[in-house]
């Protein structure tokens, strides 16, 4: 409410409608927030800020070409490849990989770790995605073991490296890290999921089945859920 007292032409009025995008889109009111962002645009439209946050918009709502499009704009506005810059093209790449269009994701990626090699975000998301393509292990071990140095308390890091050891096939291994996963994210049905997998392969079928229950408890999607279900029925 005071935010809304705030003019847009107040000195404090760009940053203050920014913030006012952000509680929007906190409340997934959708509609506010893009119509709050776009009178941004109206104001000012070569501002590298308020793309951004367009794109971030559209990439909640699961519109990933808005979110590319606007996440592009964004990019068009750089006037140099500061390593301060690496997170606009992380963020396109996940919208890029969500639509599908991985080789651009993946070039984005790997831009973004040009600039800055030490972001544990994009060295987790892309090990993690080179994992699930069953491509670069090797190389993607090593990017997801720096990202859980960097973030030793990222529950997903952990899972993530879990996950590799187990696409590696070192079912004991993973095991132990998918365990540690859990402990640090425990109502995640993903990681729950993963750990029941690692289980059953490392031959703890009993524990396998509790843990895909608890996956289940935790809301997973709809595709996750008739997976685990069938796991359930007829193991893996």
């Amino acid at each position: 409410e005071y935010l809304t007292d705030v003019g847009l032409d107040s000195y404090l009025g760009w940053n203050s409608y920014l913030k006012l995008s952000d509680l929007y889109l906190d409340k997934k009111n959708f509609k506010k927030a893009e119509n709050t962002l776009n009178q941004l645009v109206n104001y000012r439209s070569d501002r590298i800020d308020v793309y951004y946050k367009l794109g971030e918009l559209y990439h909640n709502q699961k519109n990933y070409e808005k979110a590319i499009e606007s996440f592009s704009k964004s990019i068009s506005f750089l006037r140099d490849n500061d390593k301060k810059n690496w997170y606009l093209y992380y963020s396109r790449g996940m919208s890029y990989e969500r639509d599908n269009q991985w080789k651009k994701a993946e070039a984005d990626f790997l831009y973004s770790l040009d600039l800055s090699p030490e972001q544990p975000l994009v060295l987790n998301y892309l090990g993690y995605s080179w994992i699930d393509f069953g491509k670069n292990l090797e190389k993607a071990i090593k990017l997801i073991r720096k990202a859980v140095r960097l973030r030793p308390n990222d529950g997903y890091f952990v899972d993530s490296l879990g996950w590799a050891y187990y696409r590696q096939g070192d079912y004991k291994r993973a095991v132990v890290e998918l365990e540690k996963a859990v402990t640090l994210v425990p109502n995640d049905p993903i990681i729950n999921d993963h750990l029941g997998d690692a289980l059953w392969r490392a031959g703890y079928k009993n524990e396998a089945v509790f843990q895909w229950k608890r996956a289940l408890l935790y809301k997973p999607d709809k595709e996750l859920k008739a997976n685990i279900k069938f796991k359930l029925d007829k193991g893996l």
